[in-house]
């Protein structure tokens, strides 16, 4: 094409579009500078992104170490990231950077096993900023591990109101992929990462939309018949994938056993199920209604899964039934409203306290992507608001969720051993009144800094 046609044809193009093209540059403009911006407050250089590492004594504290008794005045030491020393007549280490904690309080890291972060910082105007899901129904392979960012504006915001640990899991499809379990502080996704597949993440198949509260936000209902075939056909599609994983892995065992058997061709959706149809690891099911899951104990009753229910607003209505077949839960509706217009307005806020007092294992979450899941500790104070003891709703968010995820013997609490992911406070930890004053992570002094203290400095002294 010449020069003189292809200007020609430009010019054209500017005439008839110039408008359009204008608009759609602002558009994009406008999303991708609040991305720089929240940005760039993560990337204020390599003491904020790793904190300060060394020895730590933590004197002269009230010690909460959630897994036993309240210590009133006490030492924590730290050292090569690990909690070394926990007591009322604890040795300071010679060369430990002393912080004096007086009227001061030290609790574990909060962890909310609900969120993805790290995966989505503008959920809206700016999808590169997106990387939630997959394309199609069944990505057992896709991992959120690799689709973290480590500068997301969300991590700093979380972390600084006590929140350390989280549960990154992908969303969309009927298998989203593998969730993982990350510390809220490191310049790149291996330093965060304490499990890389912590678990795989299933949006078990359902009949129908529902209503909302009052029949508000109802979605349009299909035939019954016709929706709980295509149902049926889902669960079915999710079952055979199952047993191929489950016959790919004894393949795979066989072969490397027996030299002479002829092995299997590499399939990396097989290959990423087999640990989850081993039982080796957790399969979290994302359901709702009472209904789902009961469908879902049995299914994974019969697949042989280790299932965990994410959402569980109906489920202390069969507390009993999940405390028999030991089916873990994470509510994060706390702050939902009622699903049927004749439930008591505090029906999900007493949610906790009923499984709590049935016998179920449970954890409370925000399930949130990211923005808000800094108010972790605040549905944990609402559920003591409403029947939960204290000790069980601080457990609630640190070492129930730890001991779910088969991490409690390395956080939770605060004990000898244990990765030093601690939160210091002048007050309550699950009050809003309440101010972190010191933050560790990984035994790491973490600043506390983040894209909302950088904007209240900026603006506070503006008449």
């Amino acid at each position: 094409m010449s020069l003189n046609l292809f200007s020609t044809l430009v010019a054209r193009i500017h005439v008839a579009a110039g408008v359009r093209l204008a608009f759609a540059a602002l558009l994009f403009l406008s999303a991708a500078a609040p991305a720089r911006a929240q940005q760039a407050s993560s990337t204020m250089g390599p003491q904020f992104m790793s904190g300060t590492p060394g020895t730590f004594a933590i004197r002269n504290a009230r010690i909460v170490t959630v897994s036993g008794a309240d210590i009133e005045r006490g030492t924590v030491v730290i050292s090569d990231g690990k909690i070394t020393a926990v007591g009322a007549n604890v040795a300071v280490p010679a060369g430990a950077q002393e912080i004096d904690a007086s009227g001061l309080s030290v609790y574990p890291g909060m962890i909310d096993l609900g969120t993805s972060m790290g995966l989505i910082e503008i959920p809206q105007g700016a999808n590169p900023t997106v990387d939630v899901a997959e394309v199609g129904d069944m990505n057992p392979n896709a991992q959120a591990f690799y689709g973290i960012n480590p500068h997301s504006a969300h991590v700093a915001v979380t972390r600084v109101n006590g929140v350390t640990s989280v549960l990154s899991a992908p969303a969309g499809g009927i298998i989203s992929g593998q969730a993982a379990f990350i510390n809220l502080l490191g310049s790149s996704p291996q330093e965060m990462a304490l499990v890389r597949t912590a678990a795989l993440v299933v949006n078990y198949p359902r009949a129908a939309g529902g209503g909302g509260f009052g029949g508000f936000f109802q979605q349009p209902q299909a035939n019954p018949a016709e929706a709980a075939t295509a149902r049926d056909r889902q669960v079915e599609q999710l079952r055979k994938l199952l047993r191929d994983a489950e016959a790919y892995g004894r393949a795979m065992d066989a072969s490397n056993t027996d030299r002479n058997l002829p092995r299997p061709d590499a399939d990396v959706m097989l290959a990423s199920l087999v640990p989850y149809v081993r039982g080796e690891r957790p399969v979290v099911f994302r359901a709702d209604r009472e209904a789902e899951m009961r469908a879902i104990v049995r299914f994974a009753e019969e697949m042989k899964l280790k299932p965990i229910i994410l959402g569980g607003n109906d489920a202390w209505k069969i507390a009993p039934f999940l405390k028999e077949h030991n089916v873990p839960v994470i509510l994060n509706g706390l702050f939902d409203l009622p699903s049927r217009e004749d439930d008591f307005y505090d029906v999900l806020y007493e949610s906790a306290a009923k499984l709590q007092q049935a016998g179920v294992r449970f954890a409370l979450s925000t399930g949130d992507q990211g923005a808000e899941v800094r108010d972790l500790p605040y549905r944990a104070g609402m559920a003591a608001a409403f029947g939960l003891s204290r000790a069980d709703a601080l457990k609630s968010v640190t070492l129930y969720p730890a001991q779910i995820m088969g991490v409690g013997d390395r956080l939770g609490s605060i004990d000898t051993g244990k990765i030093a992911n601690l939160v210091i406070t002048d007050g309550d930890l699950l009050e809003a009144r309440t101010h972190i004053r010191h933050l560790f992570i990984n035994g790491r002094q973490v600043p506390l800094n983040s894209r909302h203290t950088e904007l209240y400095e900026q603006f506070r002294n503006r008449k």
